[in-house]
């Protein structure tokens, strides 16, 4: 892609993993997908939706890959059982940040789950994050369209936790014919701002699917996102840092076509509803939408996680 005369490029992934430490243990290396929260390590081709809940487009920028190091261990249970840490650069996720520590960014993460029987599954997740970048602070009315190139958390803390409960049905086991799907996200910021106090993000999703026939599926989803943005007013007096709170709720229908596993057509009607003070914390939500998404996939590629 080229900007103002100059060839930009990106790489998303590009890492290393063992295959053979023991004590079940487990090393990664290089450019990749945090495995915090349900959606975030998966990645986008694979959603059942157009685009991510909101609190992954407000929190981590959609889809959070950053340069780092991983290490997972995998309890010896009878059901699984999964600890991991990772210290990432941050620069993926906070780009313009006043302090720029590393590394940027540290996670912790456990996911456990089961079978209740040969039909009904059930995954559960907390994760934490510890972003060490602290975002810039932008004066209000200043030209937005100067900081839309980066990709990263919209709005941003010290601290994220976030939980995530999937649960699935399928006929004996058996999903190519027949699942359902329910999955349930929330997260909460804290840190918001030295200044900012008690105030807090938040953001929860849920999710169902229903798979009726092997190349079809059918979907619902409904968000909210609360916010506390921090912004500079300068009223003549001088610059006095201000926080505009904020609401949106986004409800979402779809119906997918799957002729196999590497096309997908999904049709998607979405609608947003934002509520906030006089300066809305978001400028223009989408208040209809339909989209038309194409998913077509080439080469051989790793099985999709749970």
């Amino acid at each position: 892609m080229r900007d103002e005369g100059k060839l930009e490029h990106h790489t998303e992934n590009l890492w290393i993993q063992t295959r053979t430490l023991p004590a079940g243990l487990q090393a990664k290396l290089g450019r990749f997908s945090s495995q915090i929260g349900y959606l975030n390590e998966q990645h986008p081709h694979a959603d059942d939706f157009t685009e991510r809940p909101l609190l992954y487009r407000g929190f981590l920028g959609g889809h959070w890959y950053d340069d780092g190091l991983r290490l997972n261990w995998t309890a010896p249970t009878p059901f699984y059982l999964r600890f991991g840490v990772e210290a990432f650069s941050g620069k993926q996720l906070i780009k313009e940040a006043e302090t720029k520590k590393s590394p940027g960014a540290q996670t912790f993460s456990m996911k456990t789950g089961g079978d209740f029987d040969a039909s009904n599954s059930w995954q559960f997740g907390l994760s934490y994050l510890n972003n060490r970048r602290q975002a810039e602070v932008h004066e209000h009315g200043e030209d937005e369209e100067e900081h839309d190139h980066a990709h990263g958390a919209e709005f941003s803390g010290k601290r994220m936790w976030m939980t995530d409960l999937v649960y699935k049905w399928a006929p004996n086991g058996d999903s190519k014919n027949q699942q359902v799907r329910l999955i349930w996200e929330h997260a909460r910021v804290g840190g918001i701002h030295p200044e900012s106090g008690s105030l807090r993000h938040s953001g929860t999703s849920l999710a169902a699917v229903y798979r009726f026939h092997p190349s079809w599926e059918v979907g619902a989803r409904t968000d909210w996102l609360k916010v506390n943005k921090p912004e500079l007013h300068d009223d003549g007096a001088g610059p006095e840092l201000e926080f505009g709170s904020g609401r949106l709720r986004e409800n979402a229908l779809m119906i997918a076509y799957k002729p196999n596993h590497m096309q997908t057509y999904r049709l998607q009607w979405s609608r947003q509803t934002a509520t906030g003070g006089d300066e809305p914390v978001f400028a223009s939500p989408v208040k209809n939408s339909i989209q038309f998404q194409v998913v077509i996939g080439f080469g051989a590629h790793g099985a999709h996680s749970y």
